[in-house]
């Protein structure tokens, strides 16, 4: 195992072994490691470098964003007066993410590059349209997060890359912010259907809807027909109800061991009408 200190040393391992795991937390990759009883040639820590745990708000072309590292754990997420003032909804979304041990490890990178159609954060991030900073020894690339996940467990990363933060734009115009997941149990659940939403009002009019659910797809679910439905109506349980058939035709969930996929299907539109009692 190699801890490195800086980014330096990281990109020049990667270099010399573009096939390196990479480990922040180890949530996620002690567990399929320990099942697979095979262990990497390299494994490369994360959590010594600092530049790739710090949270911070910065300009970008498109207006004001935040930065947190990819090896920010969810702990550090939820304790950020950064995070809770200005990405309220990705706060929500962290409160309700497994356990306190778990959390104190988990980084947020790493609930990316696990790209599990349950992961907590992933809804947020997709509804506040966040992209991801990806470095290798060629250089920087910037991707939107639809375009990193690719399916269950899979990700856009090339070989000798890494992803190093996660850029997070900020809009204040949106007055109702909601993260919330369904689960067999009250706490520590995995999510059976997790919902993040947006909703700009203007005068109680919608002035722009956007919509992501988990757990009902290989990947996170956007609706665009379910946002057009609201688009230029008052927030009431009419409007939700049609946007909620609409999210209902879009989910494609499937059954196992925690539900069925019509139950999911369900549980995915009757999310959406919470929202009638948030627009007051």
């Amino acid at each position: 195992m190699h801890l490195p200190t800086h980014m330096a040393e990281v990109l020049d391992m990667l270099a010399a072994r573009p096939d390196a795991r990479i480990m922040a937390g180890g949530t996620d990759l002690l567990v399929r490691l320990r099942a697979s009883g095979q262990m990497p040639e390299t494994l490369v820590c994360l959590e010594r470098v600092a530049e790739l745990r710090r949270i911070e708000a910065l300009e970008t072309v498109s207006g004001p964003a935040v930065r947190i590292g990819a090896a920010t754990t969810i702990t550090d997420l939820l304790r950020s007066d950064t995070v809770r003032a200005r990405l309220p909804l990705l706060h929500r979304a962290t409160t309700l993410f497994a356990s306190p041990l778990v959390r104190n490890s988990a980084t947020l990178g790493g609930n990316l590059c696990t790209a599990s159609p349950a992961a907590d954060t992933l809804p947020a991030l997709y509804v506040l349209n966040a992209s991801v900073e990806l470095r290798s020894p060629r250089g920087t690339r910037i991707l939107p997060i639809p375009h990193f996940i690719a399916g269950p467990g899979r990700t856009a990363l090339e070989p000798g890359e890494l992803l190093t933060g996660v850029i997070v734009p900020i809009s204040r115009s949106f007055n109702v912010q909601h993260f919330e997941k369904v689960g067999q149990r009250q706490a520590l659940a995995i999510a059976v259907v997790s919902l993040a939403a947006l909703v700009a009002l203007e005068n109680g009019i919608v002035k722009e809807a956007r919509f992501a659910w988990g757990s009902v797809g290989p990947t996170i679910v956007r609706s665009p027909e379910a946002e057009a439905v609201l688009r230029g109506k008052r927030l009431t349980l009419t409007g939700l109800r049609a946007a909620a058939q609409a999210a209902r035709q879009a989910v494609s969930p499937i059954s196992d061991l925690r539900a069925s996929a019509d139950y999911r299907r369900e549980v995915a539109g009757n999310l959406l009408l919470r929202l009638a009692t948030l627009s007051g």
